[in-house]
């Protein structure tokens, strides 16, 4: 109950932020500066999950799960404050620390607390706390700021920091502290400021026009590949067997399926005409298709192997990836989009879970942290690499005013083709066995 509450608190606060931004932006006068609210949490993030996998792993989950939720709160207060939108950027960023301090610390609780036949209910029940956010929380946050105030969209978040202080506090005491074989790992939280940095250039570029977008984001790119080589595990970027495949899985179904989510609503808007209420419907239909697929996975352990939940996952997420231009077809109605996404939000739900518990079965007790950091940092730049080459897809149809379907169609082939690559990156995995992280 206590980790649950912790992410369903980081799940309404994304996404009722997103459902109000625009009017926030406005509100503070700071539409040209609309893109950081975003950008700066999820830097922040990204860095303060490489921190906390080291953190985890040198002291135990308490004081970075405790820390985190408490810097998540204040950035929550800060940014229902906010009276301009530099403010609003700086609680943003507070938030990112706090929510990529406490999401590791989740996995780590989760694998010191629970044995192995149990992890991937846990996981289940985890991405159960998307549910309820997804669905509610747009309408929850449209309510409040158009009734209310945008500062209340902040504000609502502060009474779920008390559920988990109050149910988590006197039980991480007995999950045990620092672990004696914990190693020391050099250059990591530096290496996560060049990937950030990277991150920001690839992010930039996608929304640049001529020459400069596609030269931030080549620079951008490079950077991140020099920091990836040592924030992931050895052989990660050559697909090694085990858990270097399992690590690059997750940002490789991440980006693939995120990077066509956002553009589902944009398509069935601007080539079928579909409203805003129609076309948020298939995404809700995904967050309650995620948590069936999670379910599943977490009832299956011990009867399919995990390797093949990974795959089954990843070629449902390529067969809705490939099928969602048929929402674009004259002859058939939009609402088809509804079917595709169900399918591949429920193989996300299947591949996810899977993958967390694979992480954690791989990793000895002293690389929990570092590892589940590790996925995090996979998560974070597969979904903004892949989704910045969307957008410059999508931006080079805009400056050349030819967005159609043709524009949309090719941004989930090619999303499409690469999680199909990721159900033979899934054959990689083989048998669980113990990897440790090495130093830099």
């Amino acid at each position: 109950m206590g980790v649950v509450a912790v992410m369903t608190m980081f799940a309404f606060e994304g996404i009722g932020v997103a459902t109000a931004l625009p009017v926030i932006a406005d509100s503070l006068d700071g539409l040209a500066l609309y893109a950081w609210a975003f950008n700066g949490y999820l830097v922040a993030s990204l860095v303060a999950m490489v921190v906390a996998g080291e953190w985890n792993d040198r002291s135990g989950p308490r004081t970075p799960m405790l820390v985190g939720v408490s810097l998540f709160a204040l950035g929550a207060l800060l940014a229902g404050a906010a009276w301009s939108m530099p403010v609003l950027i700086v609680a943003r960023i507070v938030q990112g620390v706090g929510g990529g301090l406490g999401i590791v610390a989740v996995y780590v609780v989760i694998g010191r607390a629970f044995p192995d036949a149990l992890r991937p209910r846990a996981f289940a029940l985890l991405s159960t706390a998307w549910v309820v956010p997804a669905i509610v929380g747009p309408l929850v946050a449209g309510a409040l700021t158009d009734y209310l105030t945008w500062r209340a969209v902040f504000w609502f978040v502060l009474p779920f920091v008390i559920p988990p202080v109050i149910l988590l506090a006197p039980r991480l005491r007995r999950l045990g502290g620092a672990l004696t074989d914990a190693p020391r790992r050099r250059g990591r939280v530096r290496m996560s400021l060049v990937a950030a940095g990277g991150l920001l250039l690839v992010q930039a570029g996608a929304s640049s026009s001529g020459l400069r977008g596609p030269l931030l984001a080549v620079v951008g790119l490079l950077l991140v590949v020099l920091a990836v080589r040592v924030l992931l595990p050895a052989g990660a970027l050559r697909l090694g067997r085990g858990l270097p495949s399992v690590v690059v899985m997750r940002g490789l179904l991440a980006g693939s399926f995120f990077a066509g989510e956002a553009f589902v609503p944009l398509a069935l808007q601007t080539v079928r005409g579909a409203s805003t209420a129609q076309a948020g419907i298939t995404l809700t239909v995904g967050a309650l298709a995620w948590a069936l697929g999670s379910q599943a996975q977490g009832r299956l352990y011990g009867r399919v192997p995990r390797q093949r939940l990974v795959q089954s996952g990843a070629a449902l997420v390529a067969l809705c990836l490939l099928t969602m231009p048929l929402s674009l077809a004259p002859g058939l109605p939009f609402w088809v989009a509804a079917f595709s996404w169900f399918a591949g939000a429920a193989g996300m739900g299947l591949a996810f879970g899977s993958i967390s518990t694979l992480t954690l079965e791989l990793s000895p007790p002293a690389d929990q942290g570092a590892n589940s950091a590790a996925l995090q940092v996979s998560d974070s730049v597969g979904s903004i690499l892949l989704i910045g080459a969307a957008g410059l897809v999508y931006a080079a149809a805009l400056a050349a005013g030819e967005v159609s379907a043709t524009t949309f169609t090719t941004i989930w082939v090619g999303a499409g083709g690469l999680a199909a690559a990721g159900v033979l990156v899934a054959g990689r995995i083989g048998r669980p066995t113990l990897v440790s992280t090495p130093t830099a």
